[in-house]
């Protein structure tokens, strides 16, 4: 089976004859795993509970509305998002990109457009990195080795556990930008990665000791305080 078509998407949208025409033509190009939410509350509920990999977001709720919907969702899960509007305004679609939607539709849509930017959406996030990308880097004078597992600094390895790949790894995939503590966590620790948190805290002092000239004074890998971590890597 083709991943991409396995991942879950999350409909949200209060009129359920939206969300039920758009799951239709989901399951018509093969997706399956589908989940629905007609407000806020709901789609925080699922988001919590299932964990999608996407969402598709309506801007008018009756709770509130898909920006601060958006805002809300990032303190738990970093998934790509696609906005659905009746408001095709430049200040609205300028809006849900600056929040970091991935895409922006405008009522009414074709279903094939809708196909097509999720798919691409999805692929650019899930898929595996060409074999040319390999996620090999330098931080200041260290070489990060993600293939191998290692850091090399003046000629020593030092080798990262399977924590601290799983880690450094996902900082890596979203180099430069946040990565909040409940997507690290689940990344490390799986879906019952609840009460980590301080755990996490330990393995992140851990991979500063091998990445950082001084760890208690990190250039790459920084605390974004109530969100999360950013490693910053400059990109060559």
């Amino acid at each position: 089976m083709d991943e991409i078509k396995n991942k879950k998407l999350l409909i949200v949208d209060d009129e359920d004859e939206i969300r039920n025409m758009i799951d239709g033509f989901l399951r018509k190009e093969g997706f399956a795993r589908i989940y629905h939410a007609s407000n806020c509350v709901e789609a925080l509920e699922v988001c919590r509970s299932v964990k999608p990999d996407i969402a598709i977001l309506d801007v008018m709720l009756p709770d509130g509305d898909g920006f601060s919907l958006l805002s809300s969702l990032r303190q738990i899960s970093n998934m790509p998002v696609l906005f659905l509007s009746a408001r095709g305004e430049d200040e609205d679609r300028l809006l849900g990109l600056g929040l970091g939607a991935d895409d922006y539709i405008v009522k009414p849509f074709l279903p094939r457009e809708l196909i097509l930017r999720l798919t691409a959406i999805l692929r650019r996030v899930y898929s595996p990195p060409m074999q040319e990308q390999r996620p090999v880097f330098q931080l200041g004078g260290r070489t990060i080795d993600l293939e191998g597992g290692i850091v090399e600094n003046d000629g020593t390895e030092y080798p990262l556990t399977a924590k601290e790949y799983a880690l450094l790894f996902k900082l890596y995939e979203s180099r430069n930008r946040i990565v909040t503590s409940d997507a690290l966590c689940q990344a490390a620790w799986g879906d019952d990665y609840y009460g980590y948190e301080n755990t996490l805290m330990v393995h992140i002092r851990r991979i500063r000791e091998k990445i950082e000239i001084n760890p208690s004074s990190p250039e790459y890998l920084l605390t974004i305080r109530g969100l999360g971590y950013k490693l910053v890597v400059k990109e060559v």
